[in-house]
């Protein structure tokens, strides 16, 4: 889904223009950069949590010479997902059913039947 797309199914729900529609966007997401960049976390209820992590400093390579050099350390933002969001996108696989044994690796578990 696109911006524009969100943008014109925000304004038929909320039943406003879409110009007024894309300007709450802009606020929305506008508001969550700043406070990302002041080093806030933003939690959505229902939604999930924007946040600003460290990424450590680590070893890479000049793709166009193969030259190893050092990565800075750097903020990036991550966004993680309520529950409520990870159950309604389907990720989460069901439990198994309880009529099978799943196979064990350890060697003590006995035989499989």
């Amino acid at each position: 889904m696109t911006k524009a797309e969100l943008v014109a199914i925000m304004a038929k729900n909320a039943g406003g223009s879409k110009t007024s529609a894309e300007r709450a966007m802009n606020a929305f997401v506008g508001g969550i950069i700043e406070s990302l960049r002041r080093g806030r976390r933003v939690t959505i209820s229902g939604f999930g949590t924007f946040v600003v992590t460290r990424r450590a400093a680590r070893n890479g390579r000049n793709p166009r010479t193969g030259k190893e050099i050092q990565i800075p350390t750097t903020k990036v933002p991550r966004f993680r997902p309520s529950r409520t969001l990870k159950t309604a996108g389907g990720s989460n696989p069901p439990p198994p059913a309880n009529n099978f044994r799943v196979a064990s690796l350890s060697r003590s578990a006995g035989p499989i039947v």
